[in-house]
């Protein structure tokens, strides 16, 4: 049987890094995407070189990684390439990469962090969707081709002191919804993974953002009582990539410990 092969960007921690290694669990070869150098109005650190390095390490030659910034469609467009180059197809597309930035209400909020955050969550998926539709169209109706991309609980409900980040994760499950009408004649789903609060440096960042003396804190807010892991999210993420989960398209999945059950 011929493997997958999958594009995954904000590739080298947190979901990212637990979707590679999920996808590759299932026999996937994986192009693992960062931009791996902070953004200046990001209050937090970055993934770093090393952290994709490291990831690249655990997986071997079924891994290949390369820095590039989700906002640039040079960018995307050379992580499909370099997929199809190096591995011989393109299967399936994950857009992980995401920011949070805030910390006051609405009007406090400065325009750099505003930007940073739709730049980053929103135009970054569509910079890789718009990449790789051509060449999942191109795989044909059995080929079984992918999209999913990773919101947020905060896409389907309001956060308080971060209505820049809601917004944009709202805007990221219209993109998606809208997209899986674009791609269902040419037989590519696309999907979207919406995970509560998880043991990431993004939700470290949330906790900063609230006075929190710890991201524990958030488990609370969860009806399961406890934070989820990246892995958790990550196979979720995964199953929708595969042709098991043909029957969906333009759904969004929540992976969230029950946080938007009403």
């Amino acid at each position: 049987m011929t493997r997958r092969v999958a594009v995954v960007t904000g590739a080298a921690r947190g979901i990212g890094a637990a979707t590679v290694d999920a996808l590759v669990g299932e026999g996937y070869r994986v192009v693992a995407v960062d931009r791996c150098r902070d953004i200046a109005e990001v209050p937090y650190p970055l993934a770093t070189p090393n952290d994709l390095d490291a990831l690249v390490a655990r997986h071997g030659d079924a891994v290949l990684g390369l820095v590039g910034d989700v906002r640039s469609a040079t960018d995307m467009a050379l992580a499909v390439e370099t997929a199809t180059r190096h591995f011989g197809r393109l299967n399936a597309v994950v857009a992980c990469a995401g920011v949070v930035a805030g910390g006051g209400p609405l009007w406090e909020m400065s325009d750099a962090a505003w930007d940073a955050v739709w730049s980053v969550n929103v135009l970054g998926t569509r910079r890789l969707i718009e990449a790789a539709a051509p060449t999942l169209i191109a795989n044909g109706p059995d080929a079984h081709s992918r999209v999913v991309a990773v919101a947020s609980a905060a896409g389907s409900t309001g956060l308080f002191h971060l209505a820049g980040y809601s917004a944009a994760k709202h805007a990221v499950v219209g993109l998606v919804r809208a997209v899986a009408m674009d791609l269902a004649p040419y037989g590519v789903t696309a999907n979207v993974v919406s995970p509560g609060s998880t043991r990431t440096p993004v939700l470290d960042a949330s906790a900063a953002i609230y006075g929190l003396d710890s991201a524990e804190r958030f488990a609370a807010q969860q009806p399961l009582g406890r934070l989820l892991e990246p892995s958790e999210v990550a196979h979720a993420i995964a199953w929708l990539c595969s042709p098991a989960s043909s029957a969906m398209t333009g759904a969004n999945v929540a992976v969230d410990g029950g946080m938007t059950v009403h």
